[in-house]
């Protein structure tokens, strides 16, 4: 039964991959002008920052969780 189902499931995922790629032909001008005139870099820097905004959110909110924790564990 476990057999069936990853083929089932193998088959089903190259289908979708298939319908994917057929997305590729389609040719995006809003990027080609971007890239022209420069402001796809802006775009980038502007992406990056709000990536490493919330990855050092998530990294302070996990220390203080943490240290709510470990308080805790101390006043049990």
């Amino acid at each position: 039964m476990k057999t069936v189902k990853k083929i089932i499931w193998t088959i089903a995922a190259l289908f979708y991959s298939s319908l994917l790629m057929a997305q590729e032909t389609a040719e995006i001008e809003m990027a080609d002008e971007m890239r022209a005139s420069g402001k796809i870099y802006v775009v980038v820097v502007v992406l990056a920052l709000i990536f490493l905004g919330i990855t050092i959110y998530l990294i302070l909110l996990d220390r203080k969780i943490a240290r709510l924790e470990r308080e805790q564990d101390k006043q049990l």
